[in-house]
């Protein structure tokens, strides 16, 4: 999908409306575990640039790493990932429906629960080597970008304060966006929590630029 496909979905959906579970189990209704149906901003190939620089150069396969990957959906990436050697993948997803489709699909090293992503008790602290989001806290953002409504910055926040307790101290969130950085790095920042370094992802599927965030922890911030 590309950024004005995307820019486009959100205003035909209605603001927040992709912050909701119902809305995604309406969406993947039709899904059929095989082809994604909503390969959100960038697929496999076109990020594989960024994920050799950070991931398969600092977090190989032998290393084992656990990857929990943030609002799924039905994308391919995680088994891209296990195809190269990395079978220590969990997907999660507020989408009752594409659990349940995608649970059905045999891979040993991807595993699906059903979870929010604001509030995950199930989830010990500092367990998750490798987090990543391809446009699901996107999903989280309407209104004005100058001035994100209070539901946003309260979801987001809550979100990023999850992503930062799953993690260990020496993980990495790699998070993929269309969203300008000067947008975004003000939700990023908020509560001092990560080191933010950003990649432009030129080119690719279309002749937008996404951008590719790496969030490290700030430890001395408790959350």
């Amino acid at each position: 999908m590309s950024t004005k496909e995307a820019q486009e979905q959100l205003k035909r959906d209605g603001e927040g409306a992709l912050s909701t579970s119902e809305y995604w189990d309406l969406r993947y209704a039709q899904a059929d575990g095989e082809n994604a149906t909503h390969e959100w901003f960038r697929s496999f190939s076109t990020l594989l640039p960024f994920l050799q620089s950070n991931l398969f150069d600092v977090r190989p396969v032998d290393q084992k790493p656990k990857i929990l990957h943030f609002g799924s959906g039905d994308s391919t990436i995680p088994y891209d990932l296990s195809a190269r050697g990395y079978k220590d993948q969990l997907c999660v997803d507020f989408s009752h429906k594409v659990v349940e489709v995608m649970s059905a699909k045999e891979d040993d090293g991807v595993t699906w629960a059903w979870a929010d992503i604001r509030d995950m008790p199930q989830h010990s602290s500092k367990s998750i080597d490798v987090a990543f989001d391809k446009g699901t806290m996107d999903a989280m953002i309407h209104g004005s970008p100058w001035s994100p409504p209070d539901d946003v910055k309260d979801n987001t926040s809550r979100y990023l304060a999850e992503a930062h307790r799953v993690l260990k101290d020496d993980g990495v969130f790699l998070y993929i966006t269309f969203r300008q950085p000067h947008f975004i790095r003000p939700l990023l920042s908020v509560n001092n929590l990560w080191s933010l370094k950003m990649e432009t992802l030129s080119a690719g599927e279309s002749s937008f630029d996404y951008y590719g965030w790496t969030l490290t922890k700030n430890t001395a911030v408790s959350t």
